[in-house]
């Protein structure tokens, strides 16, 4: 025989969906460590470096520290993210610009916020489905990240370098408050 369990809260959320998922110690830009997650995406690792030295130069950031994901399509292995998690104070990762790398790169963004460090993930707005989905996979429904236009692997350095810049301020707003 099943029995019933009572849900207190007559089932309406106490955050926003998406939020929960979040950790609470949002960042202090000025004098933290900045992760950059690439995923081996083409403009992938000169993006997340243009926004790091953004964050160094414009928010007081002391530093990054340049990480290669291994496989884009993969979720983050076990190891790189512990320490990652070890000796940075927030992550940045992606780029998304296809779908598998857009849904894992969301992946890892939830993982490294379970892990109690805030973290911007950068997809294209082509696969915003993909990244949604991914996102209502792992139980973060409305999970926030940044967007970008599509594609991203076919600009050249200066466009890259303005597509980060335009990025700056959702990363710094994603990373330094609580989603309402």
């Amino acid at each position: 025989m099943v029995e019933a369990i009572l849900d207190p809260t007559g089932g309406r959320r106490a955050v926003a969906q998406g939020a929960a998922v979040l950790t609470p110690n949002r960042l202090k830009l000025a004098g933290a460590t900045i992760g950059l997650l690439e995923n081996t995406k083409k403009n992938a690792a000169p993006f997340l470096a243009e926004l790091g030295r953004l964050l160094v130069e414009r928010h007081g950031a002391a530093g990054v520290v340049a990480r290669t994901k291994a496989a884009f399509a993969m979720p983050i292995p076990e190891e790189q993210l512990a320490e990652l998690a070890r000796t940075c104070d927030a992550v940045i990762t992606g780029v998304g610009d296809c779908g598998s790398c857009s849904a894992s790169a969301v992946a890892d963004g939830i993982a490294f916020e379970r892990h109690g460090i805030p973290a911007a993930v950068i997809c294209s707005d082509a696969f915003i489905v993909t990244a949604d989905a991914m996102a209502g996979m792992r139980d973060a429904t409305g999970y926030r990240y940044v967007v970008t236009p599509h594609p991203v692997a076919v600009l050249g350095p200066d466009e890259v370098r303005k597509r980060a810049e335009e990025a700056l301020d959702d990363v710094v707003a994603i990373l330094t408050s609580v989603a309402s």
